[in-house]
């Protein structure tokens, strides 16, 4: 077999490196393997749209068989890599295909982390399509949810379980506050309040200890001794790189893939994604991502190094994520860290935005329903804006209070 480039992941990462690719004029073979027999399709719908049934597998494709087939892209669906043989430049796939490359991308993403309760009738992970139909058709049965673990899976799935029409929802973390691992807990707070105000029961800075299927239900015991009763339960509590099958290889392996600025494994070898631990200038450190943009963006430096390898491009983003539920937009660009200074701007109307930094360092902001802030505070993340001029810049542009935190 012809070796080429072969993408491992038919992730948002994947997709976007082989498209980019031939954006960039590459003439050679293409290969994306991908793990499900689905063709690769977008993944924030699935808590969302996928899950209310307001949008359909189709409608969040990333590549179809007939874009695949235009651009000289091989899909290998359905095809899980069990083994890389790094000093061969071979990928193993299940079912005993070898595909030799020239370059490798890896872009596998991550998993849901375990709990250990995942093999009940009734409990459910969100990771893939086939998770978001199997959890759609037992909450269409109607019952108790139970979520347990408040991050951004946790409050968008219970959002649109009260969407469907579910009156029984409880979201339970144990952390003091929600989305506790990405906003400060001024903005989890009153996320919580939203949720409460939508009628789910959100218990805060809770254990669980176990859940047990009891008859035709299921029971979650907590630390505290108390006890709660669903017909369906959810478990977000993170996730994990996508990246045992790559052990043994070679390629350094410390929570996802170690890599250069440039995404770089070894010759030849990448990784990008959810799957990528990346040395980050703007941290100072080997960081990874679990945020869409930074998968595209990621993706994008990637396939322009694989390109012109005599130009390599290094990954350098500004981060950024976002959360939809119910009606507000939550949006986080930098990094909103404890330990500096804090400033809360409102507007009326459920708009507000959280400032992070120091007079002449701007760390961060979150923002909610209020896209102009957004803007610029993405802006000034990028041109290394000190935090007193985004407070300035804020305060211009409508009427605000302005509180310190």
């Amino acid at each position: 077999m012809k070796p080429g480039t072969v993408v491992v992941g038919a992730s948002v990462a994947g997709v976007r490196v082989a498209q980019a690719l031939r954006s960039h004029g590459h003439e050679g073979r293409i290969v994306l393997v991908g793990q499900e027999d689905e063709l690769p399709y977008d993944k924030p719908p699935l808590s969302k749209g996928v899950l209310a049934g307001s949008a359909g597998l189709d409608d969040v494709r990333l590549l179809t068989t007939e874009e695949a087939a235009d651009a000289g892209i091989e899909l290998e669906l359905g095809r899980a890599a069990t083994r890389l043989d790094l000093a061969g430049s071979v990928v193993h796939l299940a079912g005993g295909t070898a595909l030799p490359y020239t370059d490798l991308v890896i872009a596998t993403g991550a998993g849901a982390r375990p709990a250990g309760w995942e093999h009940l009738d009734g409990v459910h992970v969100l990771r893939t399509a086939a998770d978001a139909v199997a959890l759609r058709e037992d909450l269409g049965r109607g019952g108790p949810l139970v979520v347990i673990g408040g991050g951004f899976i946790g409050a968008e799935v219970a959002a649109t379980a009260r969407g469907l029409g579910l009156t029984d929802v409880t979201v339970l973390d144990a952390t003091p506050t929600l989305l506790a691992r990405s906003v400060p807990a001024v903005v989890g707070d009153r996320v919580a309040e939203l949720h409460r105000r939508n009628g789910v029961q959100v218990r805060l800075g809770v254990k669980v200890d176990s859940v047990d299927r009891i008859g035709g239900g299921l029971r979650i015991r907590l630390a505290d001794g108390s006890e709660v009763d669903a017909a369906t339960v959810v478990v977000g509590i993170g996730a994990v790189p996508n990246d045992a099958w790559v052990a043994g290889s070679g390629l350094k392996v410390d929570d996802g893939i170690v890599c250069d600025r440039f995404g770089r494994a070894a010759p030849h070898v990448f990784a990008v994604g959810d799957v990528s631990r990346w040395q980050a200038s703007r941290h100072g450190s080997a960081v990874r991502v679990e945020h869409w943009t930074n998968a595209v963006e990621q993706a994008a430096a990637v396939a322009h190094t694989l390109a012109h390898p005599e130009d390599p491009r290094a990954h350098t983003p500004v981060d950024y994520v976002w959360t939809d539920q119910y009606d507000w937009k939550v949006q986080i660009a930098g990094t909103p860290v404890a330990g500096t200074e804090g400033r809360l701007f409102e507007r009326a109307g459920d708009k507000f935005a959280t400032v992070f930094g120091t007079a002449d360092r701007f760390a961060g902001a979150v923002v909610v329903n209020w896209p102009k802030a957004l803007v610029g505070c993405r802006r000034a993340l990028a041109a290394a804006t000190p935090a007193a001029e985004v407070c300035e810049h804020l305060n211009r542009l409508a009427p605000v209070s302005e509180v310190a935190l």
